[in-house]
């Protein structure tokens, strides 16, 4: 019955942790190109009292042995990159990745982030960066000031028509970067990742490339997170919560009926 209360508390612990990341999804359900995360779990090891395939003492084989398991824990916490609804934002400089791949920004310490935000803006000298002011990596674009109107197309060509100019003029290219493996990125908050040894090297093309995503002007990708999805997961957690919470008050009631027992 101590084994009860402890595998208990294991169940407690692991389901904390599931509210958490169901917590951090709700709270970023329009957070432009968030990625939900999912916690994942795993039992933890078994107390072996009679091994299955051994022989009684008549010799006979036991098909079924007793184990007995201690809990379990939060094994993962995975993001699931599925793509996100579409909102029409009207924003010359807002573009959305239509498939797979991130846009490459540059961090003040010279490291390469990825991210699936493209709420663009340009900063005092015209250079396109995203909201925190990082620059789109590996070319930097810089918009003319005379410009009167900026274009992006489907394969991240970035065009501007300047006043007296009959043809538009090409700023530069916007590449995407794709990943064996995208749930191994490191999230490092404001809608940036890093990749580590488990996402894989990044493998760097230009939009609608074969198997890369192409680019959608004047569109934002949001939050792929479902309320009424996270609401269910938020409930099951909650009782799950609960029951182990009642497993231990059994243990804790019959460790109390045993001590009250008189010879």
């Amino acid at each position: 019955m101590i084994s009860a209360l402890w595998t208990a508390a294991t169940g407690m612990n692991g389901q904390q942790t599931n509210i958490d990341v169901i917590s951090n999804n709700l709270a970023n359900v329009n957070t432009t190109g968030f990625k939900k995360s999912r916690a994942s779990f795993q039992d933890l090891m078994y107390h072996n009292l009679k091994q299955p395939g051994t022989t009684n003492a008549q010799g006979a084989e036991i098909p079924v042995g007793i184990e007995i398991g201690h809990g379990s824990k939060i094994s993962a916490t995975q993001k699931i990159f599925t793509e996100g609804d579409l909102q029409n934002t009207e924003g010359a400089l807002d573009i959305v990745i239509k498939g797979d791949g991130f846009l490459q920004v540059l961090l003040p310490n010279g490291e390469i982030a990825y991210t699936r935000d493209g709420s663009l803006s340009q900063d005092s000298t015209g250079r396109l960066v995203t909201s925190d002011g990082y620059p789109i990596y590996p070319e930097e674009i810089y918009i003319p000031e005379d410009a009167s109107a900026i274009g992006i197309t489907s394969d991240g060509t970035v065009s501007a028509e300047i006043d007296g100019q009959d043809e538009a003029e090409q700023l530069g290219q916007i590449e995407l970067a794709r990943f064996s493996n995208p749930a191994g990125l490191n999230s490092i908050g404001n809608n940036l990742y890093t990749a580590t040894v488990a996402s894989g090297d990044p493998v760097v093309n230009t939009p609608g490339s074969a198997g890369y995503g192409s680019i959608e002007q004047n569109f934002l990708e949001m939050s792929n997170v479902k309320v009424v999805e996270e609401m269910v997961n938020m409930i099951a957690a909650q009782r799950a919560y609960e029951i182990n919470s009642k497993a231990i008050q059994a243990a804790d009631d019959m460790l109390s009926t045993a001590n009250q027992l008189k010879r």
